[in-house]
């Protein structure tokens, strides 16, 4: 029996969107093209918008079409610092070179800010997070307050809505409200998030929130940029201007009607969707907890809200798992488990294949031994009760001999 507990990695695509995929590929024409077959591929691209602007709290126009979370990411980053920068020096008294960001970042974020530093002039502000991986917004308003005054003033400030690794939820509205003081424009991360908790890019009154397909059961290949319209960045690709003249391209009709499907039926499954997931987890930690085996949750507590805004929003996405083993390597734990027909992450990145030490586990405070012990399980609308029973019988035997390996 395979167990597959891995979808923060990547999610089966849904049948919807395989369907509305299928049948969008028959479609002939170029939406940019004014001529009928153009103007019907254009009708169902642009019904694919307003569907995802929906759920995304935004209009239809506000949504920028990308090739995935990467793309929207670099986009955002990258053209928020750049449009800050227009016709300056990035370390002129004019422009502003500083970023805000947290080290829990995803790597998306993290290789962009660098690449910023170190061929654009840009100047990173570390923002630390708690235990649980949460950035608090009195780190925040400490951080504008402290940067305004001096010389690297924020272009931007960059985090993440849930992070992919221990699945906190970071409180965006209070943080929004805090760069705003001093108008620094807030990118959010919503990649690992969306889906698990509500997005709304007017609500939070921030300027662009990147997601991807194929988190949320769309295809591999597409994503999405939500730039409200206020926001002014400056476009990565150029040759068409065929999105607000802030991606050029020929639009992927087919992928946008898939992804649409897939955001459609995630929205209808809703909460009853998240509470089947949620009672699945907390089983699996009950389990995974008992065992005796060495592990310690990480991360928010499985019950825990963020109430900052009132709102009682869950502060750990219902699906995410995440524990480290004492005396472990996950990188072996995540061996001996797939060689029992289960697949988990270590929850640290992973670059070309190559696992390392989880940067998020290190951000947390936590020291090197403990942070090479993490694994992250996180579940889907394919996880079932046997699943959660497989894994928890082929653990203990995998942990042995993981820990007699290391």
């Amino acid at each position: 029996m395979a167990v597959y507990l891995d979808h923060a990695a990547t999610t089966p695509m849904r049948p919807s969107a395989r369907e509305a995929y299928l049948e969008a590929l028959g479609l002939v024409g170029n939406p940019a093209s004014v001529h009928a077959h153009g103007q019907a591929a254009r009708r169902l691209l642009e019904d694919a918008r307003e569907d995802i602007a929906a759920a995304l709290g935004c209009d239809p126009v506000e949504v920028v079409f990308t090739s995935g979370g990467t793309e929207s990411i670099n986009l955002a980053v990258k053209g928020l610092f750049w449009s800050a920068n227009v016709d300056t020096s990035p370390t002129s008294p004019v422009g502003r070179a500083g970023i805000l960001l947290t080290p829990a970042e995803h790597h998306a974020t993290l290789d962009a800010v660098d690449w910023l530093v170190r061929r654009q002039g840009a100047e990173a502000s570390w923002l630390e997070v708690d235990g649980d991986a949460v950035l608090r917004p009195e780190t925040v308003a400490a951080a504008v307050d402290d940067a305004e005054v001096g010389a690297a003033r924020p272009a931007l400030l960059t985090t993440v809505l849930a992070n992919n690794e221990v699945g906190a939820v970071q409180p965006i509205r209070a943080i929004a409200r805090e760069a705003r003081r001093a108008a620094v424009p807030v990118h959010v991360d919503a990649v690992a998030g969306f889906g698990h908790v509500p997005v709304s890019l007017r609500e939070w009154g921030v300027d662009a929130v990147s997601v991807s397909a194929h988190k949320i059961g769309g295809p591999v290949g597409i994503g999405a940029l939500a730039v409200a319209r206020g926001a002014t960045l400056e476009a990565l690709h150029h040759g068409g201007g065929q999105q607000r003249a802030l991606r050029s391209g020929t639009q992927d009709v087919a992928a946008a009607a898939a992804f649409a499907a897939a955001v459609r039926d995630a929205v209808a499954d809703g909460e009853a969707e998240r509470a089947r997931v949620r009672v699945l987890r907390d089983r699996l930690v009950a389990g995974l907890l008992a065992a005796e085996v060495g592990a310690t949750l990480r991360g928010p507590a499985l019950d825990a809200t963020l109430d900052d805004d009132g709102t009682g929003v869950p502060a750990r996405i219902d699906a995410n798992a995440h524990v480290t083993v004492e005396g472990v390597a996950g990188e072996t734990l995540l061996f001996t488990l797939d060689m029992a027909g289960v697949s988990v992450s270590t929850g640290s990145a992973c670059q070309a294949g190559v696992t390392e030490i989880s940067h998020v586990v290190r951000s947390m405070g936590l020291d090197e031994p403990t942070a090479r012990g993490a694994v992250r399980c996180t579940l889907g609308p394919m996880t079932t009760d046997a699943d959660i029973d497989r894994f928890l019988a082929v653990l203990p035997a995998a942990v042995a001999r993981a820990r007699a390996a290391s």
